[in-house]
């Protein structure tokens, strides 16, 4: 079960479609995004045993997921460029306290929540593209997107009593949702 506070508004899904290009070329840059903060954790909690081979496995996952998407692009003749990004993971990534193993904590539970976000915009993707191969890509990555929001959080309940987990995950959920709501409308895929 995904841990969001709020569901995405019908205008994201129209901007989405409208831009799909934009939407493409940011989802790609999502996937590298998410391996390289994986294979971030690896090196500064290297000593965390417990992290080490799923967090590996995560980021090959993406990295994978980020092959898949610039061969998309590359057959819709979408050039990987720069793109400036949301604002969204910034702002959410502020709300993580800065003393340890809390840090690592909320830094997991970021993560899962990106991933449960982008689960959900997946979903809708998936749901309301009229490109037939599109739309299996999108459902394709479904599981794994849930799949990696759930590998977060069980990774917290390693650092932190699952009482505790839970709890700040709420908390975190609750910034997430007024982050997303204060995001300025740019076709991207966490605004």
């Amino acid at each position: 079960m995904l841990s969001l506070r709020s569901a995405t508004d019908e205008a994201w899904l129209a901007r989405a479609l409208a831009h799909l290009d934009e939407i493409l070329l940011d989802h790609a840059h999502c996937e590298k995004k998410a391996a390289s903060s994986a294979v971030s954790l690896l090196f500064k909690y290297a000593e965390r045993e417990e992290l080490l081979a799923p967090l590996s496995r995560l980021a090959r996952e993406e990295l994978a997921h980020f092959e898949e998407v610039l061969a998309v692009l590359t057959a819709r003749g979408i050039r990987f460029r720069h793109q400036v990004p949301s604002p969204y993971a910034a702002e959410l990534l502020r709300a993580v306290r800065t003393q340890e193993p809390e840090r690592l904590v909320d830094t997991l539970l970021c993560s899962a929540l990106i991933e449960a976000r982008s689960c959900e915009r997946m979903r809708l993707l998936a749901g309301a593209l009229d490109d037939p191969a599109l739309a299996a890509l999108y459902r394709g990555l479904l599981a794994a997107e849930a799949r990696h929001h759930q590998t977060y959080v069980d990774l917290a309940t390693r650092v932190a009593p699952e009482t505790q987990v839970r709890a700040r995950l709420r908390a975190l959920a609750a910034r997430e949702a007024s982050v997303l709501a204060a995001a300025p409308p740019l076709a991207r895929l966490h605004t």
